[in-house]
C-alpha cells in the first residue's frame, strides 16, 4: 500500500490555509497544521498551536514531510510586526527548519508585482522570501498570486463593511485593473504544484483570467444593493491610511490596488490541467462568497 503524502501547512488559520486543509483532508492525506491562533481540526490532520514556531516544539512532528506549504505573511505594518520580521525572517528560519526536518520542497506564496526592481516594503520583503527559498537547495514552487477571493476573504470582507455603511470609497479614478482568482482553483493548483514535477523550482503568477478595472469590480460586487460609490482623491486616500490604521486602505494596500499589475495567465492555465473560474461570471451570477 502506497503511503499517503504528508503535508505541512503553515499559517493554518488563514483564509487561504482554511480552503487549503479542508481540500487536502477531503483527499485523505496526512496533515500537519501550524498556527499562533487556533483552529479546527480536519480529519487526518496533526494540529499544533505555536506562537513562535519553536523548532522543539515543531521538529520531530514535520520530520520527513514531503512537502511544506508556507502560507504566513501579513500585508499590514505595526510597530510590533513589520514585513522584515515576518515575511522575510520567518520563511528564512521555516526553510532551514524545513531542511533539518528532511522535507523535499516548499510552496510558497509571494505576491504579484513581487520583482527585483521594486520598490515597495511589502514587495521587497516578499522577494527577499523568495531568495531564501530559491538558494535553499530545496525543491520549491513560489506563486505570486493576485487578489484570492471567495467566502471570507479579506478583500470581499472590505468591501461587505463598506456596504453596510452604504457606501463604498473608490481612490482615485477606479481605471487601475486587478486579476482576482478564486480560492477553489487557488487551493486546486496547490494541490497540482504538490503532485506533479513540472511545477518545480518555477515562479508562476497566480491570477484568474479577467483583468478588470476596480470601478467595474465595486459596481458588479454591489450590485442589488442601494451602495453609493464615492471617487475620492488618491492624496485623500493616502492620507487617511497614513493617519488612521483603521481606515479602509492601508499605504501598501493602495500601492497594491493602484499598481495596474498583470499576471501571465496563460502560462498558469498551461501548466495547471485547471479550468478556472471567471470570477466576474461568478460576480454577475451572484455566486462569488
Amino acid at each position: 500500500m502506497v503511503k499517503p503524502l504528508k503535508i505541512v501547512v503553515t499559517g493554518a488559520s488563514g483564509f487561504i490555509a482554511k480552503n487549503l486543509r479542508k481540500y487536502l483532508s477531503e483527499k485523505n492525506l496526512e496533515l500537519v497544521s501550524i498556527s499562533r491562533n487556533d483552529f479546527k481540526n480536519y480529519k487526518c490532520e496533526t494540529k499544533i498551536i505555536s506562537k513562535n514556531y519553536e523548532e522543539k516544539n515543531l521538529l520531530k512532528k514535520i520530520q520527513n514531510s514531503d512537502v511544506l506549504i508556507h502560507l504566513v505573511g501579513i500585508g499590514k505594518q505595526s510597530v510590533n510586526t513589520d514585513y522584515d520580521m515576518i515575511n522575510t525572517e520567518l520563511t528564512k528560519y521555516i526553510v532551514n527548519l524545513s531542511k533539518k526536518a528532511r522535507i523535499k520542497k516548499i510552496i510558497f506564496l509571494s505576491g504579484l508585482g513581487v520583482s527585483s526592481s521594486t520598490s515597495l516594503g511589502y514587495f521587497i520583503s516578499k522577494y527577499n522570501a523568495e531568495k531564501q527559498i530559491i538558494n535553499s537547495g530545496l525543491d520549491y514552487t513560489i506563486f505570486r498570486p493576485s487578489y484570492i477571493v471567495g467566502k471570507d476573504d479579506l478583500f470581499s470582507r472590505n468591501l461587505k463593511k463598506q456596504i453596510k455603511s452604504g457606501e463604498i470609497i473608490i481612490p482615485g479614478s477606479g481605471n487601475y485593473s486587478i486579476q482576482p482568482i478564486h480560492v477553489s482553483d487557488v487551493v486546486k493548483v496547490i494541490f497540482e504544484s504538490v503532485l506533479e514535477l513540472k511545477f518545480n523550482n518555477k515562479i508562476i503568477d497566480l491570477v484568474g483570467p479577467d483583468y478588470v478595472t476596480f470601478e467595474k469590480y465595486v459596481k458588479l460586487f454591489s450590485k442589488g444593493t442601494k451602495t453609493k460609490i464615492r471617487k475620492i482623491k488618491l492624496e485623500e486616500a493616502y492620507h487617511n491610511a497614513i493617519i488612521n490604521s483603521k481606515s479602509d486602505f492601508g499605504i501598501d494596500d493602495l500601492n497594491i490596488l493602484i499598481g495596474n499589475f498583470k499576471g501571465n495567465y496563460k502560462k498558469l492555465s498551461k501548466i495547471s490541467k485547471i479550468e478556472f473560474k471567471s470570477v466576474l461570471k461568478l460576480l454577475q451570477s451572484g455566486r462569488l462568497l
